[in-house]
């Protein structure tokens, strides 16, 4: 029988898990460090999202919220990349189902407490800014103009 690496970031888990399943890490860690408080939340990788790694999206008033993961930016990188981010983005979930806390860049008491339990707990390093600056300066290549009725109108994004 194999044993697991104690940490989450252990490099041990790039051979044993080398493409993790977000919604699989998900289940897991939901139980793990939430309490299983996080079953109405949806996780799912995002094509588009070339300007942060990953966003907390809240819908509507029954506690439901969505976590969306840059593919872009984490397909690629180092499998603690997306641990980190994921657990991050669940903790603002957590704060969200819970206490109906919407704020996300809230990085307050409330986040930090759950953010050192769980580095604590899991021996990784769940930060609030990811430092993935490079990937975003590659995909800020291109500059969008609106050719409609806004390209007159302030702010002109040129």
């Amino acid at each position: 029988m194999q044993r697991l690496p104690s940490s989450l970031a252990s490099p041990e888990w790039e051979l044993i898990d080398p493409t993790p399943d977000p919604v699989a890490l998900f289940l897991a860690y939901n139980q793990q460090f939430f309490w299983g408080k996080l079953e109405s939340v949806i996780v799912k990788w995002s094509p588009q999202m070339t300007s942060c790694a990953g966003i907390c999206s809240y819908e509507g008033r029954g506690g439901l919220c969505t976590i969306s993961l840059s593919a872009p930016l984490l397909k690629l990188r180092p499998r603690k990349d997306l641990v980190e981010t994921l657990l991050h983005e669940m903790i603002h979930a957590y704060l969200f189902v819970t206490q109906n806390n919407r704020d996300r860049d809230g990085h307050g008491p409330e986040f930090q407490k759950h953010m050192h339990r769980i580095n604590s707990e899991a021996k990784i390093n769940i930060t609030i800014y990811h430092s993935f600056r490079d990937e975003v300066r590659h995909y800020q290549t291109h500059v969008w103009k609106c050719n409609g009725p806004c390209q007159h109108t302030k702010p002109f994004m040129v």
